[in-house]
């Protein structure tokens, strides 16, 4: 998962958001006829070169090798900026990936590039998987995309700004949300009461979170777009009115991404954002005395579950690895290894073993209040090839509906949106 989204999902968008990539070269011809090495260009999950990612695929493939003699597995680990143009130019060179995992797979599938997910998965790596997530890997009902790694969303608050102004419980409602913001604004000067990040880099996540909360959705549970719902435009324009015209969150939403709010937050400068697991690890460095609740909805008729980022493994067809691919994914899914990855970057898992051992054990209380929010969350419509572009929209768009007229805003977004949904599924 994207350290940007989620992790967002930095977890778990746009950020969710994040890829991994396993290229199959043989090293004696087809499957079958002697040794294979599957190669491996994953996502860098990690900061800085003590921290990559690297450190642990290479555990993971030496671990695998020894228990597979036959099949080596040679790691490469990319930036997420790079990591998807690599991609497109392995596959457009005639070296496809065996397995890919990043933010969406609808593309690849849309390509006829990938084998179906239960062509790869074992049954008991298979029966492991939370259910919401194997459905949010669907494509007209096939599952293609496999889940590797999650989060959620919960609203952070500073406790300290809080007891300056005099609020003793965090909000539940969006009004509760509202009057905390204005205690905040008369009470604490030099504090931005609500962190509103529509800017690109968070636009679709933030947006979907309050679209959730307000009734509605960016898509329904078929994946047609709903985003100029009636319930969609009254949470724009309350967002509006409520909190950006009253001066109780940035001035100009559209123009603030993510980072620079978390920043804020973790400076004491923000009081009350949506945030993902990364933003614990972040407050608690900066000595921040924070809390987290379930966001806020809108007089206690939003969606109870919160917005579920994941980022997603794929099997090519290419290269005929199937067989190996198989033994691979159970190994990388067995529960240590995958309890691993997630305790070292702070996300959730997505079996039903790990996610139960994690949640379990005392050490991760911080992150029990966003597995609560994952175990029924509501999904981006991973399984439309016409996602990319509609998320591409929502980052650079979707903020003006807080400062101009939100009904405009979001009706030529779904028009757009239904227009590249359309097109893509002539192809």
């Amino acid at each position: 998962m994207n350290r940007r989204a989620h992790v967002s999902v930095r977890v778990l968008g746009t950020a969710l958001a994040g890829a991994l990539v396993l290229t199959a070269v043989s090293a004696c011809g087809g499957q079958g006829d002697g040794p294979v090495t599957l190669k491996l260009v994953a996502a860098d999950y990690g900061e800085n070169v003590e921290t990559s990612s690297k450190h642990y695929w290479d555990e993971v493939a030496k671990a695998f090798t020894a228990a597979n003699p036959g099949i080596k597995v040679d790691v490469e680990v990319d930036s997420w900026t790079d990591i998807g143009k690599k991609v497109d130019d392995m596959i457009a060179a005639g070296k496809s990936p065996d397995l890919l995992q990043t933010g969406g797979f609808a593309d690849q599938v849309a390509a006829e590039r990938l084998y179906p997910a239960a062509d790869v998965l074992s049954m008991d790596t298979q029966a492991k998987f939370l259910d919401n997530f194997a459905h949010a890997g669907q494509v007209l009902g096939t599952q293609y995309g496999i889940p590797f790694v999650s989060s959620s969303r919960v609203l952070f608050y500073n406790k300290n700004v809080f007891r300056q102004a005099g609020i003793t419980q965090p909000p539940t409602t969006w009004n509760e949300l509202r009057q905390a913001a204005e205690k905040i604004k008369a009470k604490v000067p030099g504090v931005t009461p609500y962190g509103l990040p529509l800017g690109p880099e968070e636009a679709p996540a933030e947006s979907m979170l309050w679209t959730l909360s307000g009734g509605g959705s960016l898509s329904d549970d078929v994946g047609n777009y709903t985003i100029d719902s009636t319930q969609n435009q009254a949470t724009f324009s309350w967002l509006k009115s409520n909190l950006v015209s009253t001066g109780l969150t940035y001035p100009e939403p559209g123009k603030m991404n993510r980072t620079p709010v978390f920043q804020d937050f973790v400076a004491g400068k923000v009081a009350m954002l949506n945030g993902h697991p990364t933003l614990l690890r972040m407050a608690t460095a900066g000595k921040i005395d924070f809390g987290t609740a379930p966001i806020p909805r809108k007089d206690g008729v939003g969606k109870t579950g919160s917005l579920g980022v994941a980022d997603w493994m794929m099997a090519f067809k290419a290269n005929g690895h199937k067989n190996e691919i198989k033994k691979f994914i159970s190994f990388v899914y067995n529960k240590d290894n995958q309890l691993k990855f997630d305790e070292q970057y702070n996300l959730l898992p997505v079996t039903q073993d790990a996610f139960n051992q994690m949640t379990t054990d005392p050490k991760h209380e911080d992150l029990k209040q966003f597995a609560s929010g994952l175990t029924n969350a509501s999904f981006y419509p991973f399984g439309d090839p016409a996602w990319g572009d509609v998320s591409n929209r929502i980052k650079a768009g979707i903020g003006q509906a807080v400062t101009g007229d939100a009904k405009q805003v979001l009706t030529e977004l779904q028009e757009a949106a239904v227009k590249e949904a359309a097109r893509v599924r002539k192809q």
